[in-house]
């Protein structure tokens, strides 16, 4: 590499936040429109699909998937993928449901759940990059290793008997609105704050773009993944507190394919898997349209395996447009 190849390279981190501010508008812009005409046409197509009770059910279950998708899409962003969430999420269920039922406050189980889920992923980040092992390979196989102990550590039991002040919440409202709904609206700007603001939400960016060109600049690459991969499995953490809260119990297959779900929205939101592009906003729009085709799906009666290869088709479309965007680019 020339020295004027190297300093091409230092710089482009720079024009970063630029570049990827036109394409989250347009992008975000884009979903938004298809967000509305597909609202419009299903308040025609069903006459339950805009009725408060439709959408507090469909906002209670999109929460829990949309808050890991928010890890996610940090992850995604650096050029990396997560696929243990779903195990992370059905540990940290397991974990603080086995500490309530033993008699440990609520609050502090919750937290050890979030602490033991955390840790998981920041293991897994130091073997990322440590280890140089691909990031879907070790999360591969941490997605496996999780959900061995979880089944393990409960004998593969459903784990009952939660604290009835905690599982009141799953009914919870706000405004008229699920309380878990406003944890994810939390979660989202946590996560739009940090990408956006701090160094960094600047270094993920800079990472997915080019690592060579973001060590060179000063950006610290093992500390930046391991606090990527720590973040999503906080995220995941979080989820799995509102799973358990939602179903009441705790489940040890709890989060299985929620890691597919995670991903869908992040993608369909225009996140890259090349890494460098994506933003909450878009995840959290990428989330809402996937949960609103399956929920205006499952009113009209169209067939749950139907709905699966729509949504299948949707995230094809989104990677294909992504690779064609590049292509012009270039």
């Amino acid at each position: 590499m020339t020295d004027a190849t190297m300093k091409k390279e230092q710089i482009k981190p720079g024009f970063l936040d630029k570049i990827n501010a036109f394409r989250n508008r347009y992008s975000e812009s884009t979903l938004l429109g298809i967000l509305i005409v597909f609202v419009i046409f299903m308040s025609f197509a069903s006459d339950r699909f805009l009725t408060l009770s439709n959408i507090s059910n469909l906002l209670r279950s999109t929460s829990i998937v949309g808050v890991a998708a928010v890890g996610m899409t940090f992850v995604i962003i650096s050029a990396g993928i997560d696929l243990s969430i779903g195990s992370v999420l059905g540990l940290s269920g397991v974990i603080a449901a086995m500490l309530m039922t033993s008699g440990v406050p609520i609050f502090l189980s919750i937290l050890g759940a979030m602490v033991c889920g955390t840790v998981v992923g920041v293991i897994q980040g130091w073997v990322i990059h440590k280890g140089s092992v691909p990031p879907f390979i070790a999360t591969l196989a941490g997605m496996m290793i999780i959900r061995g102990g979880v089944m393990l550590i409960t004998g593969a039991n459903m784990i009952s008997g939660l604290p009835k002040s905690f599982r009141s919440f799953a009914t919870a409202e706000f405004l008229g609105l699920p309380a878990v709904f406003f944890i994810w609206v939390a979660v989202l700007l946590l996560g739009a704050f940090i990408a956006k603001y701090t160094k960094f939400g600047r270094n993920v960016y800079a990472i997915g773009s080019n690592e060579e060109a973001a060590r060179l600049s000063g950006i610290n690459i093992q500390k930046n993944i391991v606090m990527v991969y720590g973040f999503c499995a906080f995220t995941a953490s979080i989820a799995g507190v509102l799973f358990l809260i939602r179903l009441g119990n705790g489940l040890p297959s709890a989060g299985t394919g929620y890691e597919m779900d995670a991903v869908a929205a992040a993608v369909v939101g225009g996140a890259s898997l090349m890494g460098a592009e994506g933003s909450i906003l878009g995840t959290f729009l990428g989330a809402i349209i996937i949960a609103m085709i399956r929920n205006g799906g499952n009113l009209l009666g169209i067939n749950s395996f139907i709905l699966n290869i729509i949504v299948g088709s949707l995230i094809v479309v989104a990677v294909l447009l992504d690779q064609k965007s590049k292509k012009q680019g270039k």
